[in-house]
């Protein structure tokens, strides 16, 4: 068995393990996650919706750069919070986790978070953001899981960025305004439709439909 496979088992167990505990709001599970939207803008003004027809657009277009937005979504409390910035960067990560401690969640005990393993998720991140006074405050204020490496999929906020991707960001949008707008008519919209994402599959499951991934023991 690759000892690669055996890391990926403990972070997978140890995600489905956090999904599985009983919702205490004074101890939120929040999922992270971000992606890259470039920004695209019309060299020509589109023609407009007609019946039966949709807007048409002209092949050409125009680059105006590229924003990035993180999904910080809560599952058991059927909410998120799409957060649109200018960069990818390790501050701009850090600056999303103050936003959720003292903005999102100011009064919990602990925020428990599940994040994937890209290089800027990390709370070195909060000591190239803040002084290290600071930086130590917000570290406290986390409890933080990774999903396994190429095991992206268990973080569920990957699952609200698809949605938003597919319902909100999809076309063409040519400003860091206009995507910013957009994003939070879309989360407005979906909080208030208390939607959430229907997770179903367990530790148990993980060792049945992904037993080929655990040590095999002789009895």
């Amino acid at each position: 068995m690759p000892k690669c496979s055996c890391e990926f088992v403990a972070n997978m167990e140890d995600v489905l393990c956090v999904y599985e505990r009983t919702y205490d709001p004074l101890l939120p599970v929040v999922c992270i996650d971000e992606a890259s939207k470039q920004l695209i803008g019309h060299t020509q003004t589109p023609l407009p919706v007609r019946p039966g027809q949709p807007q048409i657009w002209d092949y050409e277009y125009v680059r105006n750069g590229v924003a990035d937005v993180f999904m910080i979504f809560e599952p058991l409390g059927s909410k998120r919070h799409a957060r649109v910035t200018k960069t990818r960067t390790r501050v701009d990560f850090a600056e999303t986790l103050k936003y959720v401690s003292d903005v999102m969640y100011p009064h919990v005990e602990k925020i428990v978070v599940v994040l994937d393993n890209l290089n800027t998720h990390t709370i070195g991140s909060l000591y190239e953001a803040y002084p290290p006074e600071e930086a130590r405050r917000l570290v406290e204020r986390f409890e933080i899981h990774y999903t396994p490496k190429h095991g992206s999929w268990l973080n569920m906020a990957e699952i609200e960025l698809g949605i938003l991707m597919r319902q909100c960001l999809k076309g063409r949008i040519d400003s860091f305004e206009k995507m910013e707008n957009e994003a939070k008519a879309w989360e407005i919209r979906r909080n208030r439709k208390c939607a959430t994402v229907d997770w179903q599959f367990t530790t148990s499951d993980a060792r049945t439909k992904l037993k080929h991934l655990y040590p095999k023991f002789l009895t």
